[in-house]
């Protein structure tokens, strides 16, 4: 397998990690480099569809709520994402749209939820290394931001957000206006995610993939802390070692590839996600 030197560092460490003793010859996919404008735009808005897909299947739907964007390579000021009123379990490639900071339609024919821009547009803007951006009312993530506290080190899992995170504090309603999605950019920070309290959680990532990983991977930790508040007195992983899981699971790298096997399900259950 040949690792770039983009990728070295950052993939010895998740090797390190998580698997045995390495073969001379072995494999593993990697984000791919070298990409046309093109050809990195259908890879965005090839995970952004089924990001969607998998978001469906794990029930983060909650009406017309919940949005993923993926920045445009060639129009940077400029977003994919999902049409408005239309279920995550349908949601193709040819679905998606292309809207400015301003909310402007400029490719698809179906117009955007008024949410999606608000908080989007001002997050991408804050963030111009986050490629995705992705937002959704989760079960989980809903109940956890409403006691208005960060996601504490309790599983290795979580982490992944040691230090890593932003909180929210100021809900006001459904987002309607850019001052309030500037404002959620600002409690971002350089953090991969954010708790909107009272509201459920966003997440950024360097890829569409890591930025759904992480949106992910941040619902399921908010639904064991919440089990192990409701249980008892949680015990908080040491500060070393939080730093230390941190390092092994929490970069982008990581981010993409835990993604995978959820890709891999969901391209091949659902042959028309690339119409």
């Amino acid at each position: 397998m040949t690792i770039t030197q983009r990728h070295a560092p950052e993939m010895l460490d998740l090797i390190r990690a998580n698997i045995g003793p390495i073969p001379d010859d072995f494999d593993l996919p990697l984000p791919p480099t070298g990409l046309s404008v093109e050809q990195e735009r259908d890879v965005r808005k090839q995970e952004l569809a089924a990001a969607f897909r998998v978001f469906g299947k794990l029930g983060f739907s909650e009406g017309v709520a919940g949005h993923i964007t993926a920045r445009d390579p060639e129009f940077p000021d400029t977003f994919w994402v999902n049409p408005f009123g239309m279920s995550f379990h349908q949601i193709k490639v040819s679905d998606l749209v292309r809207v400015d900071h301003e909310g402007n339609l400029l490719h698809g024919k179906r117009p955007v939820n008024r949410a999606a821009f608000c908080i989007h547009a001002e997050v991408h803007k804050a963030r111009p290394d986050a490629v995705a951006a992705a937002h959704a009312h989760s079960l989980h993530g809903k109940a956890f931001s409403a006691l208005g506290i960060p996601l504490a080190p309790l599983t290795q899992d979580a982490c992944a957000f040691f230090e890593d995170q932003g909180l929210y504090a100021d809900y006001r309603g459904v987002v309607s206006d850019s001052d309030e999605g500037r404002r959620i950019g600002e409690a971002l920070g350089s953090a991969k995610a954010v708790i909107l309290k009272n509201h459920g959680l966003l997440t950024v990532g360097q890829s569409v993939a890591a930025a759904a990983w992480w949106f992910i991977t941040m619902e399921r930790s908010c639904q064991a802390q919440l089990l192990a508040m409701a249980a008892g007195t949680p015990h908080e992983i040491d500060r070393e070692t939080a730093e230390q899981v941190r390092t092994q699971i929490g970069g982008p790298l990581a981010g993409w590839f835990q993604f995978r096997p959820l890709w891999d399900q969901i391209i091949a259950s659902s042959p028309d996600l690339f119409d």
